[in-house]
């Protein structure tokens, strides 16, 4: 594949920008808000002369789905039966993200202003699932919407999320709040929920720790805002989901917000916490808005 360009879909109106890879997860090559003198990077941009197929983890926001994050690495019971998806990146021993992010999302229908993709998983397993990923920008909005149909012969808990990067940190202000944390162990899943540090607060805006934060927050009210005071920019998130998943590791040019609908490991956590059980021909859905603006 070396030498080949990704095809990057345009969605253009007065107040954002915003490029679409169908191919690489349905994620997003970049986010810009158009409303400065100058186009600002909301999310972190692919570059653009990248050739090849870039991996997930170098976009600007890919969907998470039939879960977000880690699962332990013997899988999970459900209703007296084992189901153990297999790792799915090199050096992790927990299957992550699901495995949305992994495959060549189809086109379903685009104008200027809004792309329709969709995905079938009907021989994945343990998880067999149709998606579809909407995206529309509606003024300084990007409405992402996503859907995921329980194609399987029984019922599983399944759970959706989003795993946007954010450029510079060391400028960025992050307001969001948060009624406790999930702690974790050396193997990066939950070990127990606590009371939110103060470092970790974000419940009045306050900058990133300078040292770093790996961890799942819940009793999120669903609103966030990232400020960029420096760069005259903000983004604000909002989402009908009540975890967040802070991800600032130190010494990067990047850091990570993500709206997620459960915390990690959830199915290994007493009462499925977050996760919706969609019987045979369900449908979870979820929304996330990004909405650009000054500082």
């Amino acid at each position: 594949m070396t030498g080949r360009l990704i095809e990057r879909m345009r969605l253009r109106n007065d107040s954002l920008l915003a490029e679409v890879v169908p191919q690489v997860g349905g994620g997003l090559a970049r986010l810009d808000w158009l409303g400065g003198a100058q186009p600002e990077p909301v999310l972190r941009a692919l570059p653009a002369d990248v050739e090849g197929i870039p991996l997930p983890g170098q976009l600007a926001c890919f969907p998470l789905l039939p879960w977000s994050n880690r699962m332990a690495p013997s899988g999970f019971m459900f209703e007296g039966d084992r189901h153990v998806p297999a790792p799915n990146r090199d050096g992790e021993p927990c299957p992550i993200h699901g495995d949305g992010w992994q495959q060549p999302w189809q086109v379903s229908s685009r104008t200027d202003t809004s792309l329709l993709l969709t995905l079938a998983r009907a021989d994945a397993g343990p998880f067999s699932y149709h998606a579809g990923l909407r995206y529309t920008l509606d003024g300084p909005a990007l409405l992402v919407d996503l859907a995921v149909t329980n194609t399987g012969a029984a019922a599983l808990p399944f759970g959706i999320g989003l795993h946007p990067w954010m450029p510079d940190p060391g400028g960025a202000v992050l307001h969001a709040a948060a009624a406790s944390v999930w702690m974790s162990g050396a193997d990066k899943l939950p070990v127990e929920r606590g009371a939110v540090p103060l470092p970790w607060r974000f419940d009045v805006p306050a900058a990133l720790p300078p040292d770093g934060v790996d961890h799942v927050f819940e009793g999120w009210p669903g609103r966030a805002r990232i400020a960029w005071p420096a760069r005259g920019v903000s983004l604000e998130i909002e989402a009908d989901m009540d975890y967040f998943i802070l991800y600032a590791p130190p010494g990067r040019d990047f850091f990570c917000f993500e709206p997620v609908d459960h915390p990690i490991n959830a199915h290994n956590l007493a009462g499925y916490p977050g996760l919706s059980v969609l019987a045979p021909g369900a449908t979870l859905r979820r929304r996330c808005v990004f909405r650009g603006g000054p500082a």
